[in-house]
């Protein structure tokens, strides 16, 4: 896997480091752990997609679930 330096410029991936697999597929890792309440409530901390938008998707996911978690 190498890091993925031009998709990790967006700031829709603050604090999530980007990479892409030798087979082309992204890949995302939050670089700070998410609370236990939001991991209790599903947020995981990598995610994966076949594309930017597809990726992009799978983070807002996470961190609207962590978000959720967290208010509650």
């Amino acid at each position: 896997m190498s890091h993925d330096k031009a998709a990790a410029a967006g700031t829709e991936f603050a604090g999530w480091r980007i990479m892409r697999s030798d087979e082309g597929r992204l890949w995302a890792s939050r670089e700070r752990p998410f609370s236990p309440e939001a991991e209790r409530a599903g947020a995981y901390r990598t995610v994966d997609g076949d594309d930017l938008r597809a990726l992009c998707q799978a983070i807002a996911t996470q961190e609207s679930l962590a978000e959720m978690a967290v208010t509650q």
